[in-house]
């Protein structure tokens, strides 16, 4: 599989979105509708994604863990470990009371030395964040290989993901759907989602149409908005109506609502809006 390269990605695919001109989907207004405003997310269920701070992170890891600890997150979502060993990085986290419950992880030959700097970081989720291929065969392939991938990591105590961005959505020459095939191949028991709602949107999808069809397999959200223009926006400025994809997040399977802006220019104010949002979010309990 290929090495992941984000930034390559945004290059690309965020082109894409823009490129697709896509107004809010239906229900993706700010108005939650529908029942009382009762249901909230739990404030442990709050997390960030640290590719929102990579550059920060790359001058002072020290300095923008400290800082997230202060905004009131307790815990992350690894994107890489900045020059240190998984040990080296855990101590850094367990310094100023932060846990990287998820990291995001390359798909190997091997797993095992992967799997074993999750479990040393003190892991609950690993996670594939990006794959791209031009025919169904090999996303086939892809898919069997998250199979495997997610067997072992059960040796090890993780559950295992595939995040998607926006060209999952997008139909092969043959017809097929590369999402569709990575979730009717991957056995439920060892690969769940992390669904990356801003991605979603942009691939002209609707969230809560995705959770319906893979009820209790959502663990994780990556909660990004996104602006009129369909570039990236601090959590809660932009078009997404995040009450309304809340209030499925029991049907979901739900776990970790984490943080992300793609590109920010403030990457702790984003990161801190962010989290102000998730505190103080309320939408109807179903």
């Amino acid at each position: 599989m290929h090495e992941i390269n984000r930034r390559t990605l945004l290059g690309g695919t965020a082109a894409t979105a823009l490129g697709l001109g896509l107004a809010a989907l239906p229900g993706t207004a700010h108005a939650a509708g529908g029942g009382r405003p009762t249901g909230r997310v739990p404030r442990g269920a709050i997390s960030v994604q640290l590719y929102t701070l990579r550059d920060l992170l790359s001058q002072d890891v020290e300095g923008t863990l400290r800082s997230l600890a202060a905004i009131g997150y307790r815990k992350v979502e690894l994107a890489g470990t900045y020059g240190r060993t998984a040990a080296q990085f855990r101590q850094i986290l367990d310094r100023h009371g932060l846990h990287g419950t998820s990291g995001h992880i390359s798909l190997a030959a091997d797993m095992a030395p992967v799997f074993e700097d999750c479990v040393t970081l003190g892991q609950r989720f690993a996670v594939v964040p990006w794959a791209s291929f031009s025919t169904a065969d090999e996303w086939k392939k892809l898919a069997d290989d998250l199979n495997k991938a997610g067997r072992l990591a059960c040796r090890y105590g993780l559950r295992f993901g595939y995040h998607n961005h926006a060209h999952e959505f997008q139909r092969l020459p043959t017809g097929e759907v590369p999402y569709d095939i990575i979730t009717s191949r991957t056995d439920p028991r060892y690969v769940h989602l992390e669904l990356d709602l801003y991605w979603a949107v942009a691939g002209g999808r609707d969230p809560v149409e995705l959770i319906r069809a893979h009820r209790h397999r959502v663990l994780q959200y990556h909660v990004k908005d996104r602006a009129a223009d369909g570039s990236f926006a601090d959590l809660g400025t932009g078009t997404i109506d995040f009450p309304r994809i809340f209030s499925h997040s029991r049907e979901a399977g739900v776990i970790e609502y984490i943080v992300e802006h793609d590109q920010p220019t403030a990457p702790l104010n984003t990161a801190k809006v962010g989290y102000d949002y998730l505190r103080a979010v309320r939408f109807p309990k179903r």
